[in-house]
């Protein structure tokens, strides 16, 4: 179900988490495996029936995965962050780029703000466009 080229839009959990639910993924990533109980002790403020109906959720939306272990559940992650990142990215320019007659304002946007904030990553941005180029005349 999630690889590298996760087909936008069919996997309901590739919506846009929750600010609670990515601190549970965040730890989830860091941690691999984890219980209720031992993530509990990092959501101190929460109440525990909180982060269980979170990791639930979670679990629902096919991020995690989980084993029974004595009464307890343990939680790991289906898909790595950089996967999911990797994911939502596609969404998002899915999305912003899905408008034809907005394309030409969303690219010099972009343009100007990785300018703007990194001329070195311009520079390597530079480099992807070229070799992609490349690649599709090669193609041909």
């Amino acid at each position: 179900m999630w690889g590298r080229k996760q087909t936008i839009g069919r996997n309901p959990a590739l919506q846009r988490l929750g600010q609670l639910e990515s601190e549970v993924m965040q730890r989830v990533w860091a941690r691999g495996e984890v219980s209720v109980r031992e993530l509990h002790t990092e959501f101190a403020h929460l109440a525990y029936t909180t982060l269980m109906t979170t990791l639930d959720r979670l679990y629902k939306k096919e991020l995690l995965k989980r084993r029974k272990l004595g009464r307890a559940f343990l939680y790991s992650p289906v898909v790595t962050e950089r996967d999911y990142r990797e994911c939502m990215a596609q969404q998002l320019m899915a999305v912003v780029l899905g408008n034809a007659n907005h394309q030409d304002s969303v690219l010099s946007f972009l343009v100007d703000a990785v300018g703007d904030n990194d001329p070195e990553t311009l520079d390597r941005l530079d480099k992807i466009v070229h070799e992609k180029m490349r690649t599709l005349r090669e193609s041909e």
